[in-house]
Formats: C-alpha cells, sequence, structure tokens
C-alpha cells in the first residue's frame, strides 16, 4: 500500500533499484515483455515474495537491461494494451485473487520511457492469477505448489503479521510521514502536550506503533497509524476503499439516493467529525411537553456510536473492494461492514470480546470511541428498549456484517419476527444483568399496560418455539413464570 507520487519519486525509486547488483525475489526488470498472461503470473510471483520477505511492495519495471540494468527504453504501453478486446490492467484485476491495489507508471528517464508495475505484498493469504498461485525462487517464477516449504512459510507470515502492522507506506523522510497523519489529534485524543521537537514527536509515534524507524533511516507508516489519523485515506491507495462511506435515500429503498459522502480522514482523528455528519443526517421526532416543543433524535445517538464504531473495529482488511457503511433510509439506518463475524450474531450481546484487529480495537478503546469490555451490543440493547423502539437486527449479508436500527414502530404494527426478536434480546440483556425475563418485564419493554399481558404471553410462547428463549424452571407456574435465553 502506497501513497500517491509524483514522477520525481517514481524516477528516483527507479534509480535506486537499478543499483541494486541484481534481481532480488521482489523486483523483476524487463525490456518490452508485454504478454498479459506472463504479467499476470509475475503479479501473483512477486506479490507473494515480497510478503515472504517482508516489504510493502514489489516492483516489474519496463525499459531495463536484467543484467547492467541500462536504461534501454520500452515500447510497451500499458493503456493500450489490451487482452481479447479488454482492457489489460482490467482484465489483470479480474483475473487475480484476492484483488490488488497494484497500478502502473509511466515516466520517462534519461530520456527514454519507462513503465513502472508498483505490486503490493500480499496479505491473509497467496495471491493467484488464474486460479494458480506463483512464487519468485531467486529471480524465476515458479509455481506456489512446486516449493511446499516457501507456501508454509507464507501461510506463517500472513498469521504472524496482522493487518495492523503491515506498510501504508515506506522510506519517507520524517517530515513526508508527519505530513500524511493528522499528529495533533492523536495528542488531543490522548490529552499528551505536543512535543516542541520532531524527534520526540516521532518517537512517540513509534512507540504506538503507528510509526516504524526503518533500517535505512527513513520512516515507514503502518496500516494502524494511516487507519487511525491520516490526514486523507485517499492517499494510501490500498486504503481508500476503507473510508466510511454515508448514503442517504428516499423512502425506505435503494432507489433513490438523497446524499452520499465518503469521509476521508483516519477512524481516529475522524470519528467525532463522523458522528457529527451522522446525527445531523438522522431523522428527529418532535416531542411536545408542558410548555415547550423540542425534537429530539429518531435513534439513540449512543447506540448509533457503538454500532458505527464496531463496524470500523470488527471489519476485515483482507476483503478487497469494500469498506464500512452508514445507510439511511425513512424507516431504518443500516450499518455494514466487510467480513462475517467471528462471534454468532445471536451471541453479540453476551460473547467475550473477539477481535480480527486488536491493536486497532485497543487504541480505540483507550481513546474512548469504543466500549472497553464486550461490544458495546448491551448498550445498544438497552438505549433501544429505553427508546421503546424496535430490537435491533443483526444480519450477515454477503460475507458482511450489518446491524440495523429500526425507526419508532407501535407494538400492533410490528410482525412477529419483530416482536420475537424483541423478546429473544431483552432475555439476553436481562440475562447479562443477572435477572432472568418475566411477562412484566417485557409488557414494560414493548409500554403494554398489565391488563393486556396476554398480548406478551403469545409473544413469550412464540419466542419458546422458535427455540430463542427457555423457561428458568421446567415445572414453573404460569403467574411467576421466568425465561432465559437459550443458551443459558
Amino acid at each position: 500500500m502506497t501513497v500517491d507520487r509524483d514522477q520525481d519519486y517514481w524516477a528516483g525509486l527507479v534509480r535506486e533499484l537499478c543499483k541494486l547488483p541484481a534481481e532480488t525475489p521482489w523486483l523483476e526488470f524487463k525490456h518490452n515483455n508485454d504478454d498479459p498472461d506472463t504479467i499476470g503470473e509475475y503479479l501473483s510471483a512477486l506479490s507473494n515474495a515480497a510478503a515472504l520477505d517482508g516489504k510493502a511492495n514489489a516492483y516489474l519495471i519496463w525499459g531495463i537491461e536484467n543484467s547492467s540494468h541500462a536504461v534501454l527504453g520500452t515500447s510497451f504501453v500499458p493503456a493500450k494494451a489490451r487482452k481479447g478486446g479488454e482492457e489489460l490492467e482490467s482484465w489483470l484485476l479480474r483475473m487475480l485473487s484476492p484483488r490488488l491495489h497494484f497500478r502502473f507508471v509511466t515516466l520517462t528517464m534519461d530520456g527514454q520511457p519507462l513503465v513502472l508495475l508498483e505490486i503490493p505484498n500480499a496479505s491473509g493469504k497467496p495471491t493467484q492469477f488464474a486460479g494458480k498461485e506463483w512464487v519468485r525462487v531467486g529471480s524465476n517464477k515458479k509455481p506456489l505448489k512446486d516449493y511446499p516449504e516457501l507456501e508454509r512459510e507464507l501461510w506463517r507470515r500472513f498469521d504472524r503479521t496482522p493487518f495492523e502492522a503491515q506498510l501504508a507506506a515506506e522510506h519517507l523522510p520524517g517530515s513526508d510521514a508527519l505530513a500524511l497523519l493528522d499528529y495533533p489529534a492523536y495528542f488531543d485524543l490522548l490529552k499528551l502536550p505536543l512535543p516542541e521537537d520532531r524527534a520526540a514527536l516521532l518517537a512517540r509515534l513509534e512507540e504506538d506503533r503507528l510509526l516504524v524507524h526503518n533500517e535505512a533511516g527513513t520512516w515507514d507508516i503502518t496500516n494502524l497509524g494511516a487507519i487511525l489519523f491520516a490526514k486523507d485515506l485517499h492517499r494510501f491507495r490500498g486504503l481508500a476503499r476503507k473510508a466510511i462511506r454515508v448514503v442517504v435515500y428516499e423512502g425506505k429503498g435503494r432507489i433513490r439516493t438523497r446524499r452520499e459522502q465518503e469521509g476521508r480522514k483516519g477512524y481516529a482523528s475522524g470519528f467525532s467529525g463522523l458522528m457529527d455528519y451522522i446525527n445531523a443526517l438522522l431523522p428527529r421526532n418532535e416531542v411536545i411537553g408542558q410548555a415547550l416543543r423540542r425534537e429530539v433524535p429518531m435513534y439513540p445517538d449512543l447506540a448509533v456510536r457503538e454500532l458505527v464504531a464496531n463496524a470500523l473495529i470488527h471489519q476485515d482488511f483482507s476483503v478487497t473492494g469494500t469498506g464500512p457503511m452508514v445507510e439511511i433510509f425513512s424507516d431504518r439506518m443500516e450499518i455494514t461492514n466487510p467480513g462475517l463475524p467471528l462471534v454468532n450474531t445471536q451471541r453479540f450481546l453476551d460473547s467475550p470480546p473477539r477481535s480480527r484487529n486488536e491493536q486497532l480495537a485497543s487504541f480505540m478503546r483507550r481513546v474512548g470511541i469504543c466500549e472497553e469490555r464486550g461490544s458495546g451490543v448491551d448498550k445498544v440493547v438497552f438505549e433501544t428498549e429505553f427508546y421503546q423502539l424496535p430490537a435491533p437486527s443483526f444480519e450477515t449479508p454477503e460475507a458482511s456484517t450489518r446491524a440495523v436500527l429500526f425507526a419508532h414502530m407501535a407494538y400492533k404494527d410490528m410482525d412477529s419476527r419483530d416482536r420475537v426478536r424483541a423478546c429473544y434480546l431483552h432475555a439476553c440483556l436481562r440475562y447479562v444483568q443477572r435477572d432472568p425475563m418475566t411477562n412484566a418485564s417485557l409488557r414494560e419493554r414493548f409500554g403494554i399496560a398489565p391488563e393486556n399481558s396476554a398480548m406478551v404471553t403469545r409473544v413469550i410462547k412464540e419466542a419458546v418455539a422458535e427455540g430463542l428463549v427457555k423457561p428458568f424452571d421446567p415445572d414453573q407456574g404460569r403467574r411467576h413464570a421466568k425465561y432465559l435465553p437459550f443458551w443459558a
């Protein structure tokens, strides 16, 4: 993952790479070889080799002589290259799995045209081209399956290197690294004084693993540093799609979009502004008090905050091409993040916290953005009950996790699914508070008068029949019956 660069940077990089005594597993020079299948195989091989060598990127450069590294120039023009009528770049992207945010850079050096292909390292799983995995052995391209020891080492690397520790940008002067990060926000959130000199500032950011001082004496920005404090996530190509998107629709469907905004700031530095923006878009209800009219939010602020924070923290960063999203409809709001949850959705409320991104979660907890223990879902359920809203829904559509908050709905307008879901989550909430659910507690949750207790009894019976709740005591009488979630 890299930041956007100018031509001087790319020319300087090529000169530095040409100084190497020979090609490396993550570096290949070509003259004019523009065969699409060969390029695709190199994308796979170099990406996997970069992961093995701990490099953020690999490089394939056209226009450089293989052994002497002399500048020859090239006739290869990626923008004009095609495969079967399809643009080369589009075809390569389609044939790679997982998709890579590679890029072709055209430049001129010593009066000769060159092309550089920057290839991110493999992350989470080996990079495949056309269903086949390749690797570099020395300067040779080989099928990965023929080298089981390299394949094992590659998987060990994936296990050892969490997303947060991988590099978003590397080989930067200290001033350039700081220019990409909103470092004053780091000190503000931690309530620390801003150091007066740059060395102390860099050292503090390195202490929290936002930066790495590399062997060359320059600085690398980790994914953790970029995702938390980027001034602009779009400057980091591999993280651009991880910026949160907020979409407001007309009505209950996705046919007409009223407003759409994609965030640019890092999650920590931009969270307060993000929440202000979302809350300003949410519909509000007018309440008439004894003397004054006042507006109250349709959804509890705390519930929205917890769910947005969870979407950022628990997403699967290895799922490319998508990011967290908040969608606002006339009757609900949906908060979606890439990746299936590590915990069954029915156990969100009581399960101990498990996160794919522990360093990210830990920092977000330190600065008070998310819940210290657990997922905060107990707060979400409590707030929806307090506001007497329908129970939230937790879903897993297409390898994603989605939380849905519903606008106010009278009991008579709720369908059976809404009522049973509310009953189950109420039983879960009562259980974690060490208090079984009763007919009376569920009546209070729905705002139903005591004389209508039979309505609630029917809901409990449905929940028992669906296996979501169970009697506290199989031999209990109806008058003082208590209920627990099925897993208790």
